[in-house]
């Protein structure tokens, strides 16, 4: 709709002129996010449904449906993206994991192409609402029990779903999930691959604003911005045209922050969550199974899926790492990726076939409390060095 300025209108002339201006500079919008995103997804071969999904406060989660009009259907499958991400970057996995189930793929409360409220600046209060979006989400949705998947920032906010509604999860798949261990002391080795100076200096700088706010601040220069930091992008959608993929990328990241502000609100230091997930997991009911996949070039430590497996003994709990991928192990080795989240899935339907209440059928029973002994993808590439995300995680 047009905005008529009234005339001899000073302040407006000045605000008007001040929103074209930054239009010039960080050239992005909604309908170009949008229209990137299609770009993106037109990779895809099966159909989808779009859906907005109204919440609370005005708010709406955007949404892809992909329906298996099946007699028997099996247990839905619902995607968490990580940070700075959004829907379009599981093209190379939505034709794999939708084949056989009914999948749901939506983008996180403040970041893709969901709307971008305002979140507290308290991490319990933020992660409340992140966790409040998702249930009022599933109500709208209409679903009572799905298998939850979430990747990186979307792993930590699957299982803080699965803490406070343990009932509606029949599965939590974790990929690569950020803000599991606790921040160690000062001089004492964490376990991670430690981070470049450059990186650490970088980080230093940005401290004081949002996460992606050097994307804003690069204004028409973002887009390359994005591609000189995140060349590696390129090798893992090897399908996709490179100006079709940064594209989406850039818009998704160059939107008013939101979904980054909270993020910031969680965590401490570079990357530390302010409350870890490894000290609330064991609270998680000792029914839901857990599937963990990590990249073993990755940056996220490994060694939390371990400690995950050994505190919860009583549980199903399955580590996977496959070899030579990094953090985005879904775009580094999609088939891979898609064979172990569909055998993850058929964990799900013998679970539901049981109808098993508070007890495990016997091929879980067995896994549970087998010998502590690390899987690991039959991939024999070679482990090259990690690489450190600092765009997307």
């Amino acid at each position: 709709m047009a905005v008529v300025q009234p005339a001899g209108s000073e302040a407006a002339s000045g605000m008007f002129g001040w929103m074209r201006s930054w239009w010039n500079w960080c050239p992005t919008s909604e309908l170009l996010l949008k229209q990137a995103e299609e770009r993106l997804i037109s990779y895809v071969h099966t159909a989808y449904e779009d859906k907005i999904v109204s919440i609370s406060k005005g708010n709406f989660i955007r949404t892809i449906c992909m329906k298996q009009d099946t007699e028997n259907e099996k247990t839905p499958l619902v995607m968490v993206h990580g940070f700075g991400s959004g829907v379009g970057l599981w093209v190379k996995n939505l034709d794999a994991l939708s084949s056989q189930r009914t999948l749901f793929a939506f983008d996180v409360l403040g970041f893709g192409r969901s709307s971008r409220p305002k979140f507290s600046n308290n991490a319990t209060n933020a992660e409340r609402q992140f966790v409040d979006s998702i249930e009022e989400w599933r109500e709208e949705m209409g679903l009572n029990k799905f298998v939850l998947l979430g990747h990186s920032l979307g792993g930590y906010l699957s299982a803080a779903y699965a803490l406070r509604y343990p009932q509606r999860v029949q599965h939590l798949i974790l990929i690569d999930p950020w803000g599991f261990p606790e921040r160690p002391p000062p001089g004492q080795a964490s376990g991670r691959p430690r981070v470049p100076m450059w990186i650490r200096a970088l980080v230093f700088l940005v401290q004081p604003f949002n996460p992606l706010a050097l994307v804003r601040a690069a204004g028409p220069w973002g887009p390359s911005l994005i591609q000189k930091f995140r060349p590696d992008f390129k090798n893992r959608f090897k399908d996709v045209d490179d100006a079709i993929l940064y594209d989406y990328i850039y818009h998704c990241n160059a939107q008013a922050p939101s979904g980054e502000t909270a993020f910031r609100s969680l965590t401490e230091s570079v990357g530390w969550a302010k409350y870890p997930m490894l000290m609330r997991i064991h609270e998680i009911e000792e029914r839901v199974p857990i599937t963990m996949i990590y990249g073993s070039r990755s940056w996220i430590d490994n060694e939390t899926g371990w400690k995950v497996k050994d505190l919860r003994k009583d549980s199903f709990v399955d580590v996977h790492v496959v070899k030579g991928a990094g953090h985005h192990v879904y775009t580094e080795r999609p088939d891979e990726f898609n064979r172990l989240v569909m055998q993850a899935c058929d964990v799900s339907d013998k679970l539901a076939e049981e109808d098993a209440v508070g007890e495990l059928p016997q091929f879980l029973e067995d896994d549970a409390v087998r010998p502590f002994q690390r899987t690991e993808s039959t991939l024999t590439m070679r482990d090259d060095p990690p690489r450190v995300s600092v765009v997307l995680d």
